[in-house]
């Protein structure tokens, strides 16, 4: 990985290239902008040949599930997790995972042609990220309750913390795919619109819940300020001061240790060893 200003000779790079060594190119943010792999059929270009192969095939469709179920999983711990804390609120918190664990179940037990059981995926995981966010929104601060998710640009204060912190999850996402020779572009649930991510956005699903738990973190801690905020049209924006608290904490997420397959493991690493995991499984064969 070259992640600083650097000069590298012919000679390098064809022994790197001879050697089946992939140079990657990092700017200073950390994220990838270029790529240098030899043209022989290695490791990199049989994961995307492999990826292309089944991206709409059983195999793909049993991937994609994975993924999603691993999605349920987390809101499902995540709001128990909630429920705990918060006695008063506990009885609403359960209805919630109650219909959670109800969608997680139909996902795992989904029937009908390909065709239908890729439709029955889409739907449901839209549906759970509904019912989660409706159980965030309930546990909300009165002044910071919002209405749905929203995007572009975000309608209250916790939608527009959930977007930027997603902007950044989704840069690390896509690191870890391309360092794993992951294609970012080949994906499984989403479709592969022209210059789309899609893979970027099927395996960020399952780390969205680190971002989660961020920022109901700052709204529970109180840590976050009408101030922090700024109108433009048609929704609000988050100002310098705003971004320097989310980043913060935010970094403290990723940074974290935590019991990962026997061993301690910081939450950014585990992306890239799962994108690590997913490539060879791809090619186990």
């Amino acid at each position: 990985m070259i992640t600083t200003s650097a000069y590298l000779s012919a000679d390098a790079i064809k022994l790197a290239v001879d050697k089946n060594i992939d140079l990657v190119f990092l700017n200073e943010f950390g994220e990838p902008y270029g790529r240098i792999w030899h043209s022989k059929l290695g490791s990199t270009v049989l994961i995307r040949r492999r990826q292309l192969e089944i991206a709409n095939s059983e195999g793909g469709f049993n991937l994609a599930k994975g993924w999603v179920l691993t999605k349920f999983d987390n809101q499902i711990e995540f709001l128990d997790r909630l429920r705990r804390i918060r006695p008063e609120k506990e009885e609403e918190i359960i209805r919630h995972i109650l219909m959670l664990k109800e969608l997680r179940d139909k996902m795992d037990n989904l029937e009908g042609s390909l065709e239908e059981r890729w439709d029955s995926i889409m739907g449901l995981e839209g549906a759970g990220g509904k019912i989660c966010f409706d159980a965030l929104n309930f546990i909300m601060p009165q002044r910071f309750k919002f209405e749905g998710r929203s995007r572009q640009p975000a309608k209250g204060e916790f939608n527009y913390m959930l977007n930027y912190g997603y902007g950044a999850l989704y840069s690390l996402v896509e690191k870890a795919c391309i360092i794993a020779g992951l294609d970012p572009y080949v994906g499984f649930i989403y479709s592969d619109n022209y210059n789309k991510k899609s893979l970027v956005f099927d395996l960020i699903e399952i780390f969205r819940i680190l971002v989660d738990r961020t920022v109901v973190y700052l709204f529970s801690q109180r840590m976050v300020k009408k101030d922090y905020f700024d109108k433009v049209r048609g929704g609000l924006s988050l100002n310098k001061e705003g971004k320097a608290v989310l980043i913060e904490v935010l970094n403290k997420t990723f940074d974290k240790s935590v019991r990962y397959k026997g061993r301690n493991i910081k939450n950014k690493d585990i992306i890239q060893f799962e994108c690590h995991r997913i490539a060879n499984e791809l090619i186990k064969d």
